[in-house]
């Protein structure tokens, strides 16, 4: 019975305690101990739960916490926008970034945007602290059950912080510094601003970064234009730019879109019959590029050039905007101008044959015509069509666009084959001389219709400037900048050729000659070994004209009177007087040799049109320049155009004034060759340009050897501009293409639009300047009556007398007498 109990009751005594009782020696009662492995457990679970919590909460506090951003930073945030180029009206030229953005203020996104945002990625934002405990919750649920990291929990808040300070690498850290990161932000920031900064900051793929970006990349419009199902497509976009996106994933990219807008109508956003009306509309997102306005770009890449010199790397996403100088309408004109006349020239050297040819089978099928013609380039404005028919009087194309129209014989009497540059084969005699079923071509828009063309082999360039600042106008340096993005206004350097000789001419002028001196054109031989020994100059004619005024050795662009009157006025001389126009004095001097006269030195269109600005403006040296502002993001100018002026009637400057050119030429100087010029234009080489019916104009062509390069160069008052044309790797642009052939043509079409606008403006005759009359063959003065006397402008010191009738008398007998 005890001994039952005794094993029943722990807390009995033990026989040797009974023991005790009885007058036996006892043992002292032992204690009791718990195991070592339970006191081991006890201090683990405190450290765990007590100690290792308070210290880490301590090192955050301490080592983590100071280093993280501050929210306010966010108030003063400059996102990385791209750098915005502008025609001087305002147009639209480029947008050059890694990334689009267009950031807007809070009151500037539409509320259905918005609502959108809200329903798909954090309904509850306008209510919670930065952190949505339900959803961290369920993040929490799915570590611990899957044990896997998930995206999710994070409200917009949260992505905010982590978007703005964080990195996107998933780890326990970086999770805990967003959720204290996003009550910092929801402390110091309104929940508009914060949701602004969501709105703008976001990827929504195809580097476009915030909304506003992501309507232009997908829709092609402005934010507010959009239907309510495209503003859900792009709230979709977010959580998965890649798999929701509406041109790689369409199908997907639906469904995403369709998901947000039944939680928009579950959130009472919207109506279950506009919900049901924005998930009918098919996917139609496409790829649209900023929206050009005006095509530029050769100036766009030079704006971008200037960016970068100025600003440094960062210059194409610190939402820079440059405003060119450069007239939306004159440079639309410049392109046209220089395409059409390419294009010209191109046809009078023949057909070279269809781009391509679609056979029998892809004919019968719509989708592969269109393929064909989608594939093919289309540089300028040259239009891709296929040939759907050929009868003898005219045939039917379709063109890229999808429409059909009928093509005339008239379209297309231009094509007889290419054979060289100098020959060619029959004149077409009917369509199908040119043209079969199933040929791939390019046609162009001229004057309202359609040309047959093919994508010209040569090239040419067009710069025009305000003479009288330096302003640039318009610029094309090439058919197609995308084709050919070598810029030949600014980079191409080409011999000039004839239009050297006003130049040359304005020295000897500063030399004591005039507009009435003879020089012989006659046959000249000259020995010299830098000259390859022998050298016979002539002129392009072949003919020969004797003794000539030099006004008329200009205007009909005299060879050996421009070599004899160099080597009069002596080479270094020339070249002192020609480096005053701006040109480069090194490349004058590697040419020291009396071939400068018919213009061996190689000079940019770029540098050319400043040449012959000093003739326009009266004698001033200006720098052509292209930016006119820029201004930061914030919408502060940060740079201003400050040109050197001309300081004549057309600008408010004194020639003591700091922003005055410099005088390089007297006033009389530049009225004389501008006469010369005008001459050009009314009798000689330019004659092509009194098409233009404007006395205002002066100008001169210039065509090198084999005519390698063809130039024209002219201006009014108010318009300087220089045209070339040649081939990239020179060779002859063909037996009868010269200046006034290839090249005055373009600057006519360009002119007629530049000055269309502008009152005939007639050249000033400055004090100092006087008009005599003189023989038309000896270049002296004669009586007024005198029967063929022509007028001459001369500077006072230099203008010849009137000889008496003594003098008269005298000349005659030393006549008889010396016969």
């Amino acid at each position: 019975m005890n001994d039952t109990r005794n094993r029943l009751d722990p807390l009995a005594a033990p026989d040797d305690a009974r023991s005790a009782a009885h007058g036996k020696p006892t043992s002292p009662p032992p204690t009791f101990k718990p195991p070592k492995k339970r006191r081991w457990l006890r201090w683990l679970l405190f450290l765990l739960f007590i100690i290792f919590p308070i210290g880490a909460v301590t090192w955050y506090a301490i080592a983590i916490y100071p280093t993280l951003p501050d929210a306010r930073e966010l108030k003063d945030v400059r996102y990385q926008v791209p750098l915005r180029i502008l025609s001087r009206d305002g147009k639209l030229i480029s947008e050059i970034g890694t990334q689009k953005r267009i950031p807007l203020d809070y009151t500037q996104i539409p509320e259905r945007m918005t609502q959108a945002i809200i329903a798909a990625e954090d309904e509850n934002f306008f209510s919670h602290p930065g952190v949505d405990p339900k959803g961290l919750a369920r993040a929490v649920y799915h570590l611990i059950t899957t044990g896997q990291k998930k995206s999710g929990g994070s409200t917009i808040t949260m992505q905010v912080a982590r978007n703005f300070f964080l990195s996107r690498k998933k780890t326990f850290m970086r999770k805990l510094n967003e959720i204290v990161l996003a009550l910092k932000i929801e402390q110091q920031l309104s929940k508009p601003e914060i949701l602004a900064l969501y709105l703008n900051k976001i990827f929504l793929g195809h580097r476009s970064y915030g909304v506003a970006a992501a309507a232009h990349t997908y829709y092609g419009k402005d934010i507010h234009d959009l239907t309510l199902d495209e503003y859900a497509m792009l709230a979709g976009l977010p959580k998965a730019p890649s798999a929701y996106n509406p041109i790689s994933n369409p199908v997907r990219a639906k469904q995403r879109r369709n998901y947000v807008l039944r939680r928009m109508h579950d959130l009472g956003f919207i109506s279950e019959e506009e919900m049901k009306k924005a998930m009918a509309v098919p996917v139609h997102a496409k790829l649209v590029g900023a929206r050009i306005e005006v095509e530029a770009g050769y100036v766009a890449e030079m704006a971008r050039d200037f960016a970068e010199r100025r600003y440094g790397p960062k210059a194409l996403e610190m939402g820079l905007t440059i405003i060119t100088s450069v007239d939306s309408r004159l440079q639309e004109a410049a392109n046209r101008a220089l395409r059409h006349g390419l294009l010209e020239y191109d046809r009078r050297h023949g057909w070279r044959g269809p781009a391509g040819h679609l056979s029998p089978t892809q004919m019968v099928s719509d989708t592969d015509i269109q393929a064909a013609l989608d594939a093919l380039p289309a540089p300028g404005h040259l239009m891709p069509a296929a040939v759907i028919e050929a009868k003898a009087d005219q045939a039917k194309v379709r063109l890229k666009t999808g429409e059909t129209i009928p093509l005339p014989l008239q379209a297309l009497r231009w094509a007889r084959p290419y054979i060289s540059v100098n020959k060619r084969g029959p004149k077409p005699t009917a369509v199908t001389d040119v043209l079969k079923p199933g040929d791939l071509i390019y046609l162009e828009r001229w004057q309202n219709q359609w040309l047959l063309a093919q994508i010209p082999q040569v090239q040419g360039a067009l710069v025009s400037i305000d003479p009288n600042d330096g302003r640039l106008l318009a610029l094309v340096g090439g058919f197609d900048y995308f084709a050919s993005k070598f810029n030949r206004a600014v980079q191409g350097r080409r011999q000039v050729g004839s239009n050297i000789k006003p130049f040359l001419y304005s020295a000897a002028l500063d030399k004591g000659y005039t507009a009435a001196s003879i020089i012989n054109d006659a046959p000249v031989v000259f020995h010299d070994k830098a000259l390859e020994d022998v050298w016979r100059p002539e002129n392009y004619s072949g003919r020969f004209y004797g003794p000539t005024r030099l006004r008329i050795a200009l205007a009909h662009s005299r060879n050996l009177v421009s070599i004899r009157l160099l080597r009069r006025i002596g080479i270094r001389y020339a070249i002192e007087h020609i480096a005053k126009f701006g040109f480069p004095k090194e490349e004058l001097l590697r040419h020291a040799d009396l071939s400068l006269a018919l213009g061996t030195p190689q000079f940019s269109p770029w540098e050319v049109v400043r040449g012959y600005s000093v003739f326009a403006n009266t004698g001033f040296l200006i720098t052509p320049w292209f930016v006119e502002k820029v201004i930061d993001f914030d919408g502060t100018p940060d740079y201003e155009a400050q040109p050197k002026l001309a300081c004549n009637r057309f600008t408010s400057c004194l020639p003591d004034d700091p922003m005055a050119a410099p005088r390089v030429i007297s006033p009389q100087n530049a009225y004389i060759m501008t006469t010369m010029m005008r001459d050009v234009i009314r009798i000689g080489s330019g004659r092509r340009a009194k098409a233009l019916k404007r006395p205002d104009i002066a100008g001169k062509t210039g065509t090198t050897n084999d005519q390698k390069d063809a130039w024209f160069s002219g201006f009014n008052p108010k318009v300087a501009t220089s045209v070339w044309v040649g081939f990239d790797q020179p060779q002859t642009l063909g037996r009868y293409e010269v200046g006034g052939r290839a090249a005055l043509p373009i600057w006519i079409d360009y002119m007629r639009e530049a000055l269309a606008d502008i009152p005939v403006i007639p050249f000033q005759m400055p004090e100092g300047i006087v008009s005599v009359p003189i023989d038309a063959k000896t270049g002296e003065a004669v009586p007024a009556d005198t029967p063929g006397a022509v007028f001459e402008v001369f500077r006072e010191p230099f203008a010849p007398q009137v000889p008496t009738e003594d003098q008269r008398a005298i000349e005659s007998l030393s006549n008889e007498l010396f016969q």
